[in-house]
């Protein structure tokens, strides 16, 4: 089987989205206050801080997964676009550690760019 470019470079992106999305989750199991901080405060209260990193870990695994199956990724390359810009805008005051998610996000909008069509009609892209 012969890789093209388009190919390893979409091998590329997805494994570089889904690393940032596995990364923190996993890192959360032994340091969770390092991650707690992220979310705005709007979102704090309602569950314990603990149901509400690993409930959110748990959708960034699922989302990085999903995303390196190669299967429909336009869906959760859009979600991860989302998140990510989501992430930044609410937590603006943190914006010179979180600038680096705006180039994860446009990783993951090239992504869902890229698999519109291939989503949609139900292929898959391995």
């Amino acid at each position: 089987m012969t890789m093209t470019r388009d190919s390893v470079s979409n091998i590329i992106l997805r494994v570089g989205v889904a690393f940032a999305f596995l990364y923190p989750p996993i890192d959360a199991l032994a340091n969770p206050y390092s991650w707690i901080g992220y979310f705005p405060p709007f979102m704090h209260g309602y569950i314990s801080d603990t149901v509400l990193l690993h409930s959110f870990g748990a959708l960034e695994v699922v989302i990085a997964l999903w995303i390196l199956s190669g299967w429909r990724i336009f869906w959760p390359s859009l979600l991860a676009t989302l998140m990510l810009l989501s992430i930044v805008i609410f937590d603006f005051n943190d914006f010179e550690v979180l600038f680096r998610d705006l180039s994860i996000a446009a990783a993951a909008a090239a992504l869902a760019v890229t698999h519109y069509k291939d989503s949609v009609a139900g292929k898959s892209v391995l």
